[in-house]
């Protein structure tokens, strides 16, 4: 078994690849392939193009391990590890060409499930920047080498906080009540457009929290890491993990101010 080091810079060497595929694309022009959930919820040939590349970078290396991509789906291996993988995380930005997207790699230990996983390593790369976030369990997390620690004893009021939104013009709307309700309570709120570079953020210090309903397991497996690494608290409803219904990111002071309000008005959504 390697150990999460070695896994980490795995990922990272493959998510550096990508990455320069993803730039060479934007670089010649965005085509769409398709769309999912709605019509805004876009695929481009790109983001198919990308996480093949990755996928076969990391049978290359790594044959035994499974494989869970946001285009492709997942496939089983019988180590006990899983890569699980955006090959473009925000899309949208991409397409418009806003320089904050990026590829996230992670990798997990058991069922490719939020609910049970254990992320040992990961990295996060924007094309557009040059920025390589990666982090391992126990290993810290860093930025193009640099370590990384979140913003301590920062009080509700005094916060930065990131957020997203989903696809769906009705469930936008629910989650805006939430931000109408917070925005007074907060320094302001920013929307950036990639849970991965948000989480990322969060571990930079350049969020103070971060918080969203409605990610896949491939938005969140990578950055979430980074951001325990660096000393925030993450969780979802409850006391249960980070998942679809809820993630809240926050170091544990300002965790402990924002989770509640968050888990109160996300609790009532079924």
């Amino acid at each position: 078994m390697p150990s999460n080091a070695e896994l980490r810079d795995i990922a990272l060497t493959v998510a550096r690849r990508a990455a320069d595929l993803a730039y060479l694309r934007r670089s010649e022009g965005v085509e769409i392939a398709a769309s999912k959930s709605s019509l805004t919820d876009i695929v481009t040939r790109a983001d198919r193009e990308v996480e093949q590349l990755v996928r076969e970078a990391i049978a290359a290396s790594r044959p035994r391990d499974g494989f869970l991509g946001e285009e492709s789906g997942g496939g089983e291996g019988t180590s006990g590890l899983t890569w699980v993988v955006d090959p473009i995380d925000g899309t949208v930005n991409y397409f418009y060409g806003i320089p904050a997207y990026a590829v996230s790699i992670a990798v997990v230990e058991g069922d490719p499930d939020p609910a049970t996983w254990r992320t040992i390593a990961g990295a996060v790369v924007n094309p557009a920047s040059g920025e390589a976030f990666t982090a391992s369990a126990g290993g810290g997390a860093r930025l193009n080498g640099r370590e990384l620690h979140v913003n301590r004893d920062v009080p509700l009021e005094l916060a930065l906080v990131g957020t997203g939104f989903g696809y769906d013009a009705r469930k936008r709307e629910r989650q805006a009540a939430f931000v109408a309700q917070l925005i007074g309570q907060v320094r302001d709120v920013r929307r950036i457009g990639a849970a991965s570079l948000d989480l990322c953020s969060v571990a930079a210090g350049r969020l103070d929290a971060y918080f969203e309903r409605g990610l896949n397991p491939w938005d969140h497996a990578a950055g979430a890491l980074l951001a325990r690494e660096a000393g925030a608290l993450v969780g979802g409803l409850g006391a249960g993990p980070e998942g679809e219904d809820l993630l809240v990111a926050a170091p544990p002071g300002l965790y402990e101010q924002l989770h509640p309000l968050a888990d109160a008005f996300y609790s009532e959504w079924r």
